[in-house]
């Protein structure tokens, strides 16, 4: 078999999916909820450590060498992974799971992928809903006023001098998706991070952190403008653990 044939098939069974999948537009919480199959459309596949060492590898993005994660070091059920959806969201929906340190990507037939996060610290940590209004690769970390404030030493990233620039030891990571609520930047981020020893804890200043690794894959199967939840209590069992 060919390399290429070999990373195809790997591809099929980690669960590539098209981001063109139609949203069903901003409703209430818990309002619009579709019933779960019987059967999966997609396979749940548990990766095997050929696939978590293609998944966690080095990675070269936008000429940017990113490195291999430690993947052994991390708890296995916060790897990438597609599993039955918990959350009875619609497709293309990003929910949040605060409890359980995930996010879900729904997708059309009752699955869903699934990463490990990191969330925000206690009297940090945002709910509720909005959507991803703007994405960017490889952003500029511009700490709000009110965390300079805080941390005075983050002034000479503050919005007024420019933000600190993209790159390996930018908070942000190789990728950011902003969330918005009511047409207003909420300032919390979805985003990538070089902190892997974060994932599965509560470190952040709100923001939901993805390894850089699965922030490259979430950005790629996320739809425009998707309705995104995060919720302070915990989802329902996954059918799927690791």
């Amino acid at each position: 078999m060919s390399a290429r044939s070999h990373l195809s098939r790997r591809t099929l069974l980690l669960g590539a999916v098209s981001t063109t999948a139609a949203l069903t537009g901003c409703t209430t919480y818990g309002i619009g909820r579709a019933p779960l199959p019987q059967v999966a459309r997609r396979p749940i596949v548990v990766p095997s450590t050929e696939d978590l060492d293609l998944m966690y590898g080095p990675v070269e993005d936008d000429g940017v060498l990113i490195p291999p994660v430690p993947y052994q070091q991390i708890d296995p059920r916060y790897y990438r992974q597609r599993v039955m959806d918990p959350t009875g969201e619609q497709p293309g929906t990003v929910v949040v799971d605060t409890p359980g340190r995930f996010l879900y990507l729904v997708e059309p037939g009752g699955t869903a992928m699934r990463y490990g996060v990191g969330i925000g610290k206690e009297g940090f940590a945002w709910e509720g809903e909005g959507t991803i209004h703007w994405r960017q690769h490889w952003p500029r970390w511009k700490p709000p006023d009110e965390m300079v404030a805080r941390r005075p030493e983050l002034a000479k990233y503050s919005i007024s001098n420019g933000g600190m620039e993209p790159g390996l030891e930018n908070p942000l990571g190789a990728r950011a998706l902003y969330i918005f609520q009511d047409g207003k930047d909420t300032l919390y981020r979805l985003h990538g991070s070089p902190e892997w020893q974060s994932i599965g804890q509560a470190v952040s200043s709100g923001c939901v952190r993805l390894i850089n690794q699965d922030v490259i894959d979430l950005y790629a199967r996320v739809p425009y403008h998707a309705r995104i939840v995060v919720r302070q209590q915990p989802a329902q069992p996954v059918y799927q653990a690791f």
